[in-house]
């Protein structure tokens, strides 16, 4: 039976109940930024996943297929920094929906060229559409970053940055099994076509709920905003100019980061790209298996880069901004190159297996170092900072896919990942030089917190 209370009793019990607290829509928006990196990875991997039954299908060679990576990573590696420029000028807002609308066209053309053309004429499509789409992707990471600065305290920057790699590692996670499964259903063009299409209610989501700054979102409470002036948080600025562009171009540690992130990606391209067939050619697993164990290296990788991200906080906290960051890709990156040896010189596949697994979790963990790092340097130039930082990252991969294509059709596969091993040590010691307690000053930025230029 339901008991009445009276008005002035229930009016005195409403009263003296806590106000509700709203939820933070930083985090609803940063959430929205892990679907982006999930869906690029998923496209990215689309092509890699897909070559065992494009090769004989469409006639096209190994090295043709590497030469297809390569003009992706080309690409991808040339419009990190003007995409990062690009992304600081138009805000996030524009800029993300206008590269997915992009990477879903180039996504769409790979199963739909071979209906058309052939030859010559069908392998300078795919080439084409491969370097769109990594221009497209580019300033993806960037343009993710700078929100991240913008939304986000600075004590969360690693995680969260940790945390956005750890969504793009579950897209190229679901890549290998979904489309493997689909392929076998509906054949490969088919699956690329349909698995290329949801991207596009994430635009429209994005487009009808993100926004560049807290300040712009209608849902956002003062209260809310209150958290973030608090912590002086300078929005990513769309007035960047030449001379503050050419400072961070010229920043030592931004510099010692890209070159560290170059030798860091050549072992992350080599995982990332090549474990499928490796798994399939070297190892000698039946296509629907080495698709499911294709998919745990990015798995273990999506583990290692929040779990990276959290833990750079934690020691920045505990050891300053300068060791906090150096710690986990000094201790990391070492420990990934010796699992890249064990994988090859295993002699049981499946042993083989966790050892890449590991080694790219290893790998990922320090994604919240290189990030968090170059966006605690730049803070309100991160989208530019960043797209600097993955140019250099992205050379990792322009050297490296070539090499890994020919080494593996030549049935090289451990010369390929010997020279992993010593990328992972050169990326290692270029830490022991970077001092990240020294951010780049900037008009914009020094406004911000209050000081005199």
């Amino acid at each position: 039976m339901r008991h009445l209370i009276p008005q002035a009793a229930a009016g005195k019990m409403i009263s003296e109940r806590p106000p509700l607290r709203r939820p933070r829509i930083r985090w609803r928006v940063f959430w929205l930024l892990n679907a982006f990196a999930a869906v690029i990875y998923f496209q990215q991997r689309s092509l890699t996943v897909a070559a065992e039954r494009i090769m004989p299908e469409l006639s096209l060679s190994q090295m043709q297929i590497g030469w297809l990576q390569w003009a992706f990573v080309v690409s991808y590696a040339m419009m990190q920094f003007p995409g990062g420029v690009f992304g600081q000028r138009v805000g996030a807002r524009r800029a993300l929906t206008m590269l997915s609308l992009i990477a879903v066209a180039a996504t769409v053309i790979v199963p739909l060229a071979p209906n058309l053309l052939s030859g010559t004429a069908l392998f300078a499509v795919l080439v084409s559409s491969q370097f769109i789409l990594g221009a497209a992707h580019a300033p993806f990471f960037p343009v993710i970053a700078g929100v991240i600065e913008s939304w986000l305290p600075a004590n969360r920057w690693a995680f969260a940055n940790g945390l956005n790699v750890m969504a793009a590692q579950v897209g190229a996670a679901l890549a290998p099994p979904l489309l493997v499964i689909f392929m076998h259903a509906l054949g490969w063009q088919r699956a690329l076509f349909w698995w290329a299409l949801p991207p596009l209610a994430l635009v429209a989501i994005w487009v009808w709920y993100g926004r560049n700054t807290p300040r712009e979102h209608p849902s956002v409470s003062a209260i809310e905003l209150g958290e973030l002036d608090a912590i002086h948080i300078p929005p990513a600025d769309s007035s960047i100019s030449v001379r503050r562009a050419l400072r961070i171009l010229l920043n030592r540690d931004i510099a010692l980061l890209t070159l560290s992130y170059v030798c860091m990606n050549y072992a992350y391209y080599l995982v990332a790209n090549w474990s499928f067939l490796y798994l399939i050619q070297e190892r000698h697993f039946a296509a629907l298996e080495g698709g499911v164990l294709a998919s745990l290296p990015p798995l273990g990788a999506a583990l290692g880069a929040g779990f990276g991200g959290g833990l750079t906080d934690a020691l920045c906290t505990r050891f300053g901004i300068r060791w906090g960051y150096r710690l986990a890709p000094l201790i990391a990156l070492p420990v990934a190159g010796m699992l890249l040896l064990f994988a090859v010189y295993s002699s049981n596949p499946y042993v083989a297996v966790a050892a890449l697994t590991l080694s790219f979790m290893a790998i990922e963990v320090t994604e919240g170092s290189y990030w968090g790092g170059t966006t605690y340097v730049a803070q309100a130039d991160t989208m530019a900072a960043t797209g600097v930082m993955n140019t250099g990252g992205n050379l990792g991969g322009i050297i490296g896919v070539p090499i890994v294509a020919y080494l593996s059709g030549h049935h090289s596969w451990n010369a390929a990942f010997i020279i992993g091993f010593i990328m992972a040590l050169l990326a290692a010691a270029a830490w022991f030089a970077v001092d990240l307690s020294r951010p780049v000053s900037n008009s914009a930025a020094d406004e911000k917190l209050g000081i005199a230029s």
